[in-house]
Order: C-alpha cells, then sequence, then structure tokens
C-alpha cells in the first residue's frame, strides 16, 4: 500500500515534513535546511514570541544581536530603516522553532500596518542571517512592486524576478564585506547566482550552513546511513533505509512497510535494529 501526501512549499532546516514528490502514490519525507501549520498555530506563536523585535531598527537590532553574525548588525539596521522600505515599518519577531519553515514575512494587508517577520530562534547565525535576509526582501519587494502595481498589471509572484533581484542584492554586501566563514560566503556567492525560494533548495548553500549548528553526534544525515540500516525521524516513527533514487533515497516505514522518499540531508537517528512487530 502506498499513500500519497500533499506538498507544503517551503525553505528550509532538518526536521522531517511530508510531501507529495515526483512519483505518485508515494510518500515522501522533506527536510529544509533547518527546523517550521500555518495561519493559527502561527498566530499563537507570534503572541508567545520569546523576542519580540520594536519597529525602531536600533531596538530591532539590539533585540536579535545575539542571533547574528558578528560585523553583520549594522548591516541588517540599515535595512529596517525606511529608505530602503518606502517608510514602511518593520516588527521582527525571533520565536520557537517551526517545522514547516524557517522565516516568514506578512505584509501590511487587511488592517495590518506594519511589515512582520519571524525568523526561528534555533537557526545557527549564518542560517538566521540568510532567513533574516530572505524576508527583509520580501518587504523590499511588496514595498516597491506590490504596494504601487496597477490595476489588471502582471502579478508579483513570492518568489519570482522581483524578489530574486531583491534578495540577491540584499546579499550581496554580506557576501562582499567578508564577515561570514569562506565556505558559507563561498556558497551565498553561486547561489546569488539565482537565488530559489528556499535555501534548503541549494545543497551546497545548505551543507555549508548546517556545518554550524550545534554538533549533536547522536543524529546524522540519512545520505550517511548504511543501505538496509533502521533509522528514526523526529517524531519517533522507524524507516529502513533503501536505495538512492535521482535526488532521494527510498525508504520504507519499518511497521507498514509504506514506501516513502526520503530526503538525503534529513537528519535522523539510527537505531540498532528494528524491534519485534516494527519490521
Amino acid at each position: 500500500m502506498v499513500a500519497h501526501l500533499a506538498r507544503d512549499a517551503l525553505t528550509a532546516w532538518l526536521s522531517p515534513l511530508y510531501a507529495a514528490g515526483p512519483v505518485a502514490g508515494v510518500q515522501e519525507i522533506e527536510e529544509p535546511v533547518m527546523p517550521g501549520s500555518m495561519y493559527a498555530r502561527d498566530r499563537r506563536q507570534y503572541e508567545a514570541a520569546e523576542a519580540v523585535i520594536a519597529m525602531e531598527p536600533g531596538k530591532a537590532i539590539r533585540a536579535i544581536r545575539g542571533h547574528l553574525p558578528d560585523g553583520t548588525a549594522d548591516y541588517v539596521a540599515e535595512l529596517l530603516r525606511g529608505e530602503h522600505l518606502g517608510g514602511a515599518a518593520v516588527e521582527v519577531r525571533s520565536v520557537r522553532a517551526r517545522r514547516s519553515k524557517l522565516g516568514d514575512h506578512r505584509a501590511p494587508v487587511r488592517g495590518r500596518t506594519i511589515h512582520r517577520i519571524t525568523v526561528n530562534d534555533d537557526l545557527n547565525p549564518y542560517a538566521f542571517l540568510t532567513t533574516l535576509l530572505h524576508e527583509i526582501a520580501h518587504a523590499v519587494t511588496w514595498e516597491k512592486h506590490v504596494r504601487t502595481r496597477k490595476p489588471f498589471s502582471r502579478r508579483v509572484l513570492p518568489h519570482g524576478a522581483q524578489w530574486k533581484s531583491e534578495f540577491g542584492r540584499i546579499l550581496a554586501p554580506v557576501v562582499d564585506q567578508g564577515a561570514l566563514p569562506e565556505d558559507v560566503s563561498g556558497a551565498l556567492a553561486r547561489y546569488l547566482r539565482d537565488p530559489a525560494a528556499a535555501t534548503c533548495s541549494d545543497r551546497g548553500l545548505l551543507v555549508a550552513l548546517a556545518r554550524y549548528d550545534a554538533p549533536d553526534p547522536a543524529r546524522k544525515l540519512v545520505e550517511e546511513v548504511a543501505v538496509g540500516a533502521a533509522f528514526r525521524v523526529e517524531g519517533g516513527r522507524m524507516f529502513l533505509k533503501g536505495p538512492k533514487l535521482r535526488s532521494r533515497f527510498r525508504c520504507y516505514d519499518a511497521k507498514t512497510g509504506v514506501e516513502y522518499r526520503i530526503h538525503p540531508l534529513c537528519r535522523v537517528t539510527l537505531c540498532e535494529a528494528a524491534p519485534p512487530g516494527e519490521r
């Protein structure tokens, strides 16, 4: 028996998500770059955010300075000032890790008066910065290309040409100023050639950023697990690893035998052997 689940769009760090893959009828586990359902849950997280960053750029930077790489806070403060956003105010929050995304941006619509940005607070400094700049690029794109859009003109896509242009422009000074490790800077420079909707869609960047996560010797990447070995994903479900396909590994639920396609960079915990009844 095989099952099918609809794909969740993102981007980004290291907790398994269920998503529809290229092969119909097969479940697929996708994992973004770092640990993030959407509306009601996010609203609660907004209200329970551990770090609330006020609209003033100075207060914003003081609140998130500890999450940013050394030497980058001033640049982020500059981005949050009005001239980059047409005078629009921005509220930034660092929130508890979400399984479906690394960060998000909400434009000032439906009665809102400010842009709201959240970033998961468990990201390493380089992943936090990359995600924050990704979301700031959404705010800038909205101000430049959506707020001023004429009726019946071409729709501005969330990760379309305008966003790619703004994200590339915002990332470039970070790469050029030498404040990042050489491997991260090089990966970002390559990523700038064609920025994608999520950093997890660029393997080189994902791997470079993941090197700076807190070490966890109990967990491995799926690509590091031997074929035939048993492992558990977050949540406790056990799988048996199968062969590599084009971009993912064919794996089987140890209890039901259902086939899954699992992202090679999904972090898992090895098992000595599948307990009786789970094979």
